[in-house]
C-alpha cells in the first residue's frame, strides 16, 4: 500500500485545527478538496480516522492510533525536502566582519566558479558551533585555542599580518616598518574590543609579550571616529591596516618586524554537514594557505605550526 503523502498531511491538518476549514485554510486549499484527500487516505486504510460532526472532526480510535506515525511520516518528508534544498543553496561562510583575510579566501574561492556563496558576518555574536552543527552555516573563520565541540572540524586558514596605524605627529610616523620593541610603553587604543572576544584574548597576549598597553576604552562611534583620534593624537597607536580604516589622510600605516605579529585564522566545520560545494571549499583553504614567519601567541602555536618563527620566537 502507497500512502499518499498530501492525505496524511491534509489529515493532520483536520487534528490540529479541529475543522475541515481551519485545515483547508492552513494548506491552501478548498475544504472539499480536503475531505476528498481524507477520504482517500481512509480507504486507503481501510478504517474511519476521523468523527464528523457540526462541532468539528476528531480522530477515531484508529485515527488516534495512526496519529504517531502519520506525524513521523511528515517529519521524514520535511527533513528530506529540507536537506535536498539545503544542498541546492549556497554555500554559508561566516567571515566574522568584512575587512579581514576570510573575506578574500572565500572571493578567490568564489571566483574559480566552485560554488555559490552566503557571505555571513556574526562577528563573534551567539554560538559557532551550535550554528555549525545545526547547519545554519556551513563553514566559518575564527581564532580557536580551546579543544572542539564533538564533530567540528579545523585546517589552519591564514596568517594575517598585523601593521599598526598612527597620526602624522607620532614619533614613528616616519617610519615605514619598526620592530615590535619600539611598541613597548605605547598604548593601543582599540574601542570596543569585547572582553571575551578571540580577538581581545589575541591581544591579551601580544600586550604581555611585548609590552603594548590595550586600551578597549570607549564606546564605538565608528571608524571615522577612531581615525580622527588617532590622527590627532601623538602618542596613540591602534592595530589594523588601511583596507579596515580607508580614507584617513592624517594616519599612517606601519608594518612590524622582528617579530611581524599575525592573526592566526582556522576555518572550521561540522563533519556531518554534506553541502556538495564544502569539501572543495575545504580544500580550496588547505591548497592556499601559507605558513610563513611570524609571531603568535603560544595557545596558537600548536595549530600554525612552521619551523623557522621570526626571532626565534614559535
Amino acid at each position: 500500500m502507497d500512502l499518499d503523502l498530501g492525505a496524511v498531511r491534509a489529515f493532520l491538518a483536520v487534528v490540529d485545527g479541529g475543522r475541515f476549514t481551519d485545515a483547508a485554510d492552513r494548506l491552501d486549499m478548498t475544504q472539499q478538496a480536503v475531505s476528498k484527500r481524507i477520504a482517500k487516505l481512509e480507504a486507503a486504510l481501510g478504517v474511519p480516522l476521523l468523527h464528523r460532526s457540526r462541532a468539528g472532526a476528531r480522530p477515531t480510535e484508529d485515527g488516534a492510533a495512526f496519529l504517531p506515525q502519520a506525524r513521523a511520516l511528515i517529519g521524514l518528508a520535511d527533513q528530506a525536502t529540507a536537506m535536498l534544498r539545503a544542498r541546492r543553496r549556497a554555500l554559508r561562510i561566516d567571515v566574522l566582519g568584512h575587512n579581514a583575510a576570510p573575506i578574500e579566501i572565500v572571493r578567490s574561492f568564489y571566483e574559480t566558479g566552485g560554488a555559490e556563496v552566503d557571505i555571513v558576518v556574526s562577528r563573534g555574536t551567539g554560538s559557532r558551533w551550535t550554528a555549525l552543527t545545526d547547519g545554519s552555516i556551513d563553514a566559518a573563520f575564527g581564532r580557536v585555542t580551546a579543544p572542539l565541540p564533538p564533530g567540528i572540524k579545523r585546517v589552519p586558514a591564514a596568517l594575517e599580518p598585523i601593521p599598526i596605524l598612527v597620526g602624522h605627529r607620532h614619533r614613528l610616523a616616519e617610519h615605514r616598518q619598526v620592530p615590535m620593541k619600539e611598541l613597548s610603553g605605547l598604548t593601543a587604543w582599540m574601542p570596543g574590543n569585547a572582553p571575551e572576544s578571540e580577538w581581545a584574548d589575541y591581544y591579551r597576549h601580544l600586550s604581555a609579550e611585548f609590552g603594548v598597553h590595550i586600551d578597549a576604552s570607549g564606546p564605538v562611534f565608528g571608524q571615522d571616529h577612531i581615525m580622527e583620534r588617532i590622527g590627532a593624537s601623538p602618542d596613540l597607536i591602534t592595530f589594523g591596516n588601511k583596507t579596515q580604516f580607508p580614507g584617513h589622510p592624517d594616519v599612517v600605516q606601519i608594518a612590524l618586524t622582528d617579530p611581524t605579529p599575525a592573526y592566526p585564522w582556522s576555518l572550521m566545520w561540522h563533519e556531518a554537514n554534506r553541502h556538495p560545494s564544502l569539501a572543495g571549499f575545504v580544500a580550496h583553504v588547505q591548497d592556499h594557505y601559507r605558513p610563513h614567519a611570524q609571531w603568535l601567541p603560544a595557545p596558537d602555536r600548536p595549530h600554525f605550526p612552521n619551523d623557522e618563527r621570526e626571532g626565534g620566537r614559535g
